[in-house]
């Protein structure tokens, strides 16, 4: 208990996160062990809530990223393979070249943010995210993707800020979520330096968990309010070692 205790602590308080050779020389063990304790600890970080975002009539801001290697930087024989599996598979090369399609959405008024990763951003698979998600009726805000235009034709009030000519128009804009990427890829290029897609869900996890727990100056929450809060989400969830090497489906009892 007192090197679990430690790594929860530690991954609870962490801005930017913490690696798993971090972690094996703070609390003695190997860097195997340590990461397969951190993947533990990201999975009781899930929330697994149900209730759908906006619920308090405030708006939401919905967007979606690319996580990856910088194709600039790849073989060029990479780099060629990378923008064919791209093209196939996103429709779109330029952007998703060997990288992870990420989507999220902020609610405003509950401070509170989701992400998961997304196959591509076809107009279905956004339009099946935002009805899962977030309550029908209430104000939208995105770019001017095409995918979001009809995604949210109906059931929503939807605006939309063209990053081409402005970023923010009186409320109107998506800078709470774009400012949400901006932590997540800090850890990931920081801290955790290379991500296989196969685990992006769970690095998704700790963000959004010390995301929605980070507190405001009106209503802070300490240090130890945040490790009491991860620790009371891990009991009933399991995760064995050859689920998180891929070799069986992940389970959750």
């Amino acid at each position: 208990m007192d090197k679990w205790l430690v790594a929860v602590w530690m991954l609870s308080n962490c801005k930017n996160g913490v690696s798993s050779y971090e972690l094996a020389s703070t609390i003695g063990v190997t860097q195997k062990s340590a990461w397969f304790m951190l993947h533990r600890i990201r999975l009781a970080m899930r929330s697994g809530s149900v209730e759908k975002m906006g619920r308090s009539g405030g708006p939401v801001e919905a967007d979606e990223t690319f996580v990856g290697g910088n194709a600039a930087k790849m073989h060029k024989s990479r780099r060629a393979k990378m923008q064919t599996i791209a093209s196939d598979t996103y429709g779109m090369s330029r952007h998703a070249i060997g990288k992870t399609i990420v989507m999220g959405m902020l609610d405003r008024d509950m401070r509170q943010v989701r992400a998961m990763v997304i196959p591509d951003v076809k107009r279905a698979t956004l339009q099946d995210q935002m009805l899962n998600h977030v309550t029908g009726g209430v104000t939208v805000y995105t770019d001017d993707a095409t995918g979001y235009r009809y995604a949210l034709s109906e059931g929503f009030a939807h605006e939309v800020i063209n990053h081409a000519e402005e970023y923010v128009r009186g409320q109107v804009h998506t800078q709470g979520i774009e400012n949400f990427w901006s932590l997540l890829k800090r850890g990931l290029r920081g801290t955790y330096v290379a991500v296989e897609p196969f685990h992006l869900e769970r690095y998704l996890d700790e963000q959004v968990f010390r995301y929605n727990n980070r507190g405001s100056k009106e209503y802070p929450i300490s240090d130890f309010a945040r490790f009491t809060m991860a620790m009371s989400k891990i009991a009933g969830k399991r995760l064995t070692y050859a689920e998180v090497t891929g070799k069986v489906g992940e389970t959750i009892n």
